[in-house]
């Protein structure tokens, strides 16, 4: 896969994202994991959050210890994921449906929410392509800040 490309997948993520959420009953998409060492993914959460208009960031989990943040992402990120010092996982299952799991209630255990699903039947999910930006762009900030010392 090409760097910035997202995978087939991401094409659910885009009607959510721009605002656009299908007529009728739908099931809600499954999703998969991007974790990373809390660090980095705290930058890239302020990242993900100042980028633009349109929603930058999803549902963002923290572990039990606060070590690691994970980023929910269209199923399918995980076949293709290859960012260094970072995993791409399949949620349980092939996909974690998020209508299954109240927003107050984090959807793997030891885990908590730091950024819960706004409406966990159509959450909006991160990006790919803008997760691996912003991801390597945290690296070049801690590295860049580290070296300050």
């Amino acid at each position: 896969m090409e760097t910035g490309t997202a995978p087939p997948a991401a094409a659910g993520h885009r009607a959510a994202a721009d605002g656009v959420r299908p007529q009728g009953p739908v099931a809600p998409p499954p999703c998969d994991l991007v974790t990373v060492p809390a660090r980095q993914g705290l930058e890239a959460v302020d990242i993900l959050r100042r980028g633009g208009d349109a929603p930058g960031v999803g549902p963002v989990l923290h572990d039990g210890t606060c070590d690691t943040l994970g980023f929910l992402v269209p199923p399918g990120t995980a076949d293709c994921w290859d960012v260094p010092g970072s995993a791409c996982t399949r949620t349980p299952g092939r996909g974690l449906r998020l209508a299954d799991v109240p927003p107050s209630a984090p959807p793997l255990p030891g885990s908590g929410w730091l950024l819960p699903p706004e409406d966990a039947a159509w959450a909006p999910l991160t990006d790919p392509a803008v997760l691996r930006a912003a991801l390597g762009e945290a690296a070049r900030l801690i590295e860049a800040a580290d070296n300050c010392r």
